[in-house]
């Protein structure tokens, strides 16, 4: 009996293991010559975000930080996208991350990984560096009146984890859907939408084509064509955007 227990066990081991060995396989990063058609951050926004330890938190250290030009941060370990840990006070150039999220924009600031650099001060050299990390950003804070950034908080995302992200949807197809050139208007409802990302595989945007779409037609989350290591975290039948009839005034201006 025992004998058989332990074989039972083994059978048990084993099949655990190859269940783990495929489902990382399935979230291995994307070969560029095999995904081509998936996008993919441009390298000509890869930037490095230098940051400095900060000491303590709290309303008037966070105060002094801002008067000093510089944006109190958070860095927490996520490596499954849920359970925060490893906590490290920072704090970042403000002009930098203005610069970064004026391009970018905030939803996709939000969405693409950075190489952060934490040095004991920001005038020192590159041998002085306290912790260098792929991280996410998180969460940001602006400023209601001028945008100005408040704080920031990051996640760390080595290959390996898994990470929550709102990935910002880009809409195409405008100028050719057949709805719109019947003067029906685009009832954008999603701008953004959730999906468990392996941290190699996240992307920029995706993709909404809108070139079919009718009056009368929309676009389920199911819909969008993403990476198959995606796991999206809303209802496949919530509607992302939807052709919408004329508006009453245009209607009005017709008659």
């Amino acid at each position: 009996m025992f004998l058989l227990h332990r074989q039972r066990v083994a059978a048990l081991q084993l099949q655990i293991r190859r269940y783990a060995q495929s489902a990382t396989a399935a979230l291995l990063p994307p070969d560029p010559e095999l995904e081509p058609d998936f996008p993919r951050p441009d390298p000509k926004y890869a930037e490095t975000i230098f940051a400095v330890p900060r000491p303590a938190s709290g309303k008037s250290i966070s105060a002094k930080e801002r008067k000093a030009g510089r944006v109190p941060s958070i860095v927490f370990e996520q490596e499954d996208g849920q359970h925060g840990g490893n906590k490290r006070l920072i704090s970042v150039r403000t002009n930098q991350i203005r610069k970064l999220v004026g391009h970018l924009g905030r939803s996709f600031f939000l969405s693409r990984l950075f190489d952060l650099e934490v040095r004991s001060d920001f005038d020192s050299e590159n041998d002085d560096v306290v912790e260098r990390v792929r991280v996410l950003p998180r969460m940001i804070h602006l400023h209601s009146a001028t945008d100005a950034p408040l704080n920031v908080t990051f996640i760390r995302a080595p290959s390996h984890a898994l990470l929550k992200v709102d990935i910002p949807l880009v809409f195409r197809g405008d100028d050719v859907s057949p709805g719109l050139k019947k003067g029906a208007y685009l009832n954008t409802i999603k701008r953004t939408v959730k999906f468990l990302c392996p941290a190699d595989v996240i992307p920029p945007y995706i993709d909404v084509d809108l070139s079919e779409l009718d009056v009368g037609q929309k676009i389920l989350m199911g819909d969008l064509k993403v990476h198959p290591a995606l796991k999206l975290l809303q209802s496949k039948d919530e509607p992302v955007c939807k052709i919408m009839g004329a508006r009453v005034s245009e209607q009005k201006k017709s008659k």
